[in-house]
C-alpha cells in the first residue's frame, strides 16, 4: 500500500482545510487508517483515527469537534476535515495505516506528509 496525503496549506486562525490520503493497492479496506502530525520539536502525535467501517472513530482532545476524519473505502481514500484552525494546528500532517490487531507503534505505512500552516 502506497499513501499519498495531499491538500495542506497557508490559511489563517479560524479557517478549514481538507486533507486527502489516497492509498493504491487492493487491500485497502483491511487496515486502520490515521492521521498523524509533527510539529517542530515536537513528536508525531496521531490526530485522528477510523476502522474500516467508520465504526470506529478516534480523536485527539485538542482538535475534538473541530476536525472530522472520514474514509470511502471505494476510492481507497481518508479525509480530515479540519474546521477552526488554529496556530497551535500547524504541522507537517502525516496519514498512516495499520492492521487491525497492531498498536500504532506499529504502523505498516506511512504518507509522505503535507505541511498545514495556520497564520493568527
Amino acid at each position: 500500500v502506497q499513501l499519498q496525503a495531499s491538500g495542506g496549506g497557508l490559511v489563517q486562525t479560524g479557517d478549514s482545510l481538507r486533507l486527502s490520503c489516497a492509498a493504491s493497492g487492493r487491500t485497502f479496506s483491511r487496515f486502520v487508517m490515521a492521521w498523524f502530525r509533527q510539529a517542530p520539536g515536537k513528536e508525531r502525535d496521531i490526530v485522528a483515527a477510523i476502522t474500516w467501517s467508520g465504526g470506529n472513530i478516534y480523536y485527539a482532545d485538542s482538535v475534538k469537534g473541530r476536525f472530522t476524519i472520514s474514509r470511502d473505502n471505494g476510492k481507497n481514500t481518508v479525509y480530515l476535515q479540519m474546521n477552526s484552525l488554529k496556530p497551535e494546528d500547524t504541522a507537517v500532517y502525516y496519514c498512516a495505516a495499520k492492521r487491525r490487531g497492531d498498536t500504532w507503534s506499529e504502523v505498516a505505512y506511512w504518507g509522505q506528509g503535507t505541511q498545514v500552516t495556520v497564520s493568527s
